[in-house]
C-alpha cells in the first residue's frame, strides 16, 4: 500500500457507523474518499464531525486540516477506482451488499483491501457474485468505532490470509484493538454478549424488579465499571482469590446451570416494546441526541485515556 499520507480510503456510506469511522481515519491523518447516494451528505459528514472530532484518540490530528484530505464521490465506481481500502457500511441486507461488492470487485484495484462493517453476514455469502473475493474482510466495529477499540476480524472461507493479516495491520494503524474469530459464527462475539445482556435486562425492566433507568444504573455502577478494566473470565480468576478460576469453578461452577436455567426469556411483544421505549423517553427523554452522544464520547474517552495512563506505568 501506498504511504499514510498518500493512502485513500473510501468509506461506503455516511450513517452512524460510518460517519464514526470517517472520524477516526481522518484523524489518523488518511485521505478520506465518501461515497454516499445522499445528495446531503456533505452536511450529514460536517455535522458528524463537528460531533465526534473532539472525542478522537490522544494524538489525533487537528480537525481544522481534515476538510483537505475528505472528498465526495456519489459514484461508486470512481470512488473505489483507486482506493487502497473499501470500508462499506450499507444496511445489512445481502442482496445489497452482494451487489455492492460485485461492482466494487470490478471497479477496485486488485491490491484493494475490502472491509465490511456488517455485525451478521458472512464474507464468502457477501462475496458470492465477485470473481474473487479472497480480499474481503469483515471488520466488525463496537458503536461508536472513533472511540471504542475493538474491532471484530472475520474471514471467510474465501477470504485470504494475507488478507487477514491486512485488515489486522490497518485497524492497528488507526488505534483500534483487532480480534480475529477463528471461525465465523452469527452475529460474532461481541454482539451475542450484547445480546445475552439485554435480554435479561428486558426481562428484568419487564417483570418490574427494576426501572429501565435502575438497570442502566445497575450495569454502570458494577458489571460496566468491571468489565472496562477485566473481562468476564478475569473478572472470575481474580474472584478465585488465590485459587483462581479453578477455586472458583470448583466452589460455584456446579451451579451456573441452574442459575441459567432461571435466566428470562421475554417476548418482545407490543405491550414490552411500548413500555421500554416510554420508559427510554421518561428517563433520557429531557436531551437531545447530540447532547447524549457527546456525554457518552466524553465519558468513555475519559476511561480510556485512564487505562493508557494506568497502563502506561505498569
Amino acid at each position: 500500500m501506498s504511504d499514510r499520507e498518500e493512502r485513500v480510503v473510501t468509506v461506503v456510506g455516511a450513517g452512524t457507523i460510518g460517519l464514526g469511522w470517517i472520524a477516526l481515519f481522518l484523524g489518523h491523518g488518511l485521505n478520506v474518499r465518501v461515497n454516499s447516494r445522499r445528495e446531503d451528505a456533505p452536511r450529514i459528514v460536517a455535522e458528524g464531525l463537528e460531533l465526534f472530532a473532539p472525542y478522537l484518540p490522544e494524538g489525533s490530528a487537528d480537525p481544522a486540516g481534515f476538510a483537505e484530505r475528505l472528498t465526495f464521490e456519489p459514484d461508486l465506481e470512481l470512488a473505489v477506482a483507486d482506493a487502497d481500502v473499501i470500508v462499506e457500511n450499507a444496511p445489512e441486507n445481502l442482496e445489497l451488499k452482494q451487489e455492492l461488492y460485485e461492482r466494487i470487485g470490478k471497479a477496485a484495484p486488485s491490491s484493494a483491501l475490502l472491509l465490511s462493517s456488517t455485525s451478521t453476514l458472512n464474507p464468502d455469502d457477501m462475496g458470492a457474485r465477485m470473481a474473487d473475493s479472497s480480499r474481503l474482510v469483515v471488520g466488525h466495529p463496537f458503536n461508536p468505532p472513533h472511540v471504542v477499540p475493538l474491532v471484530e476480524v472475520v474471514a471467510g472461507e474465501r477470504t485470504s490470509e494475507q488478507a487477514v493479516a491486512e485488515a489486522v495491520t490497518f485497524f492497528e494503524s488507526v488505534g483500534r484493538v483487532p480480534v480475529v474469530l477463528h471461525k465465523p459464527i452469527l452475529a460474532f462475539a461481541a454482539n451475542r454478549l450484547q445480546s445475552a445482556l439485554l435480554r435479561e435486562s428486558v426481562h428484568l425492566v419487564r417483570e418490574g424488579v427494576v426501572t429501565l433507568e435502575e438497570l442502566d444504573r445497575v450495569v454502570t455502577h458494577s458489571i460496566g465499571l468491571r468489565w472496562a478494566t477485566v473481562g468476564p473470565f478475569l473478572a472470575f480468576h481474580l474472584g478465585g482469590g488465590q485459587g483462581g478460576l479453578r477455586k472458583w469453578l470448583g466452589t460455584l461452577g456446579s451451579g451456573l446451570e441452574r442459575g441459567w436455567e432461571q435466566l428470562g426469556r421475554p417476548p418482545m411483544d407490543d405491550e414490552t416494546i411500548r413500555s421500554l421505549i416510554e420508559q427510554a423517553e421518561a428517563a433520557y427523554g429531557s436531551k437531545t441526541y447530540e447532547e447524549h452522544v457527546k456525554d457518552r464520547d466524553a465519558k468513555q474517552t475519559a476511561i480510556l485515556r485512564s487505562l493508557a495512563e494506568v497502563n502506561g506505568r505498569a
